[in-house]
């Protein structure tokens, strides 16, 4: 019997990102570890009510971009300038070097995780979301780019599950709400 080697490639590849996924989302009893602030603001996020949620979710980000470190903080910036001039190599360069000396500040992994997204390169970029949502369990982004990455491996459940997660999360986010519009269309008659 021949194997056809590209075939299990493909195999092994949806194996690991299917594991990947299912550790990410599969402990919804985590403690947030962060701070008062964002526990507040993500208070304010999940209000159905809050007219000014764009606000808080760019205080959210804000709180999020910052290591604690100013050296890191710049380097993070640099990257981030790097990342917008398409100097994505560049960028993975900048974000390394913040995740070596800060390896707790979950933005610089999802920052990197970004970039290996913007390359194609979605073995490592999930890699990094996973650290990202290890250190922040939270961090809607990194779930968005998750569901991202699952859609273009055509993976259309996993994507569909882990959209909801993030509009658990945060609850404002139209463009997640049209994805899973549109995945629930494309699933219907499967078990998810």
């Amino acid at each position: 019997m021949k194997v056809n080697l590209q075939n299990l490639k493909s195999l092994m590849r949806v194996v690991l990102y299917s594991a990947a996924l299912f550790f990410i989302i599969s402990d919804n009893n985590h403690v947030y570890a962060q701070t008062t602030e964002l526990d507040t603001l993500f208070l304010e996020l999940e209000d159905p009510e809050n007219t000014d949620w764009e606000t808080t979710e760019r205080n959210i980000w804000h709180e999020w971009s910052k290591s604690g470190s100013a050296a890191m903080d710049h380097l993070l910036q640099r990257g981030i300038q790097a990342m917008q001039h398409g100097q994505l190599h560049v960028a993975v360069e900048h974000f390394s070097a913040v995740i070596d000396h800060a390896p707790d500040f979950a933005e610089a992994w999802n920052k990197r995780a970004t970039v290996f997204y913007m390359m194609d390169e979605y073995g490592l970029s999930i890699s990094d979301i996973r650290q990202t949502l290890l250190l922040n369990p939270r961090h809607f982004g990194a779930m968005a780019g998750l569901g991202a990455i699952m859609e273009q491996l055509d993976q259309p459940n996993n994507a569909l599950t882990i959209y909801r997660r993030a509009l658990e999360v945060h609850p404002h986010q139209d463009g997640i709400k049209e994805a899973i519009e549109r995945l629930e269309i494309e699933v219907k008659g499967t078990s998810i």
